[in-house]
């Protein structure tokens, strides 16, 4: 089915949970590098989807409520986000699609208050869930 092509500075939007993390997100912008373009604006290929991370984001869980900070980035995308027949030089646009998978990568981590001073959040990275929110209302892949 047709689905509308992820063009440069299209908006990545995770959502906040992230398993037990709580994560106060920030929104992601895609960086396009296929030689293809839409009203000047290049298309996403696939593999544009790393350019989406966001560092510095905060986040807390249930027992650890001083906040760490991590970076969000995509980690795969959904099987509707690539095209199967359309291309831009010879790889595979991006499409919108449904939700993709997404990890949170703790950098500093997130402090559990305790009488003997506070613990901090074992947990290396979270594993949530994103989409894409397009400004290509024209073209569409499959």
């Amino acid at each position: 089915m047709a689905d509308y092509v992820l063009i440069d500075g299209d908006q990545v939007i995770y959502n906040p949970t992230f398993g037990a993390a709580t994560v106060v997100v920030l929104p992601g912008s895609l960086k396009a590098s296929g030689p293809a373009s839409l009203n000047g604006k290049k298309l996403c290929i696939d593999g544009d989807e790393q350019s989406a991370a966001v560092q510095g984001c905060m986040y807390t869980t249930a027992s650890h409520s001083i906040p760490g900070t991590g970076k969000l980035e995509v980690s795969k995308l959904a099987g509707d986000q690539v095209a199967t027949k359309t291309n831009s030089g010879s790889t595979k646009v991006m499409l919108v699609g449904s939700t993709f998978t997404a990890a949170f990568s703790v950098q500093s981590p997130a402090q559990q208050p305790t009488a003997a001073g506070p613990v901090p959040d074992p947990a290396p990275r979270y594993s949530g869930t994103g989409s894409f929110v397009t400004t290509n209302i024209k073209l569409k892949g499959t």
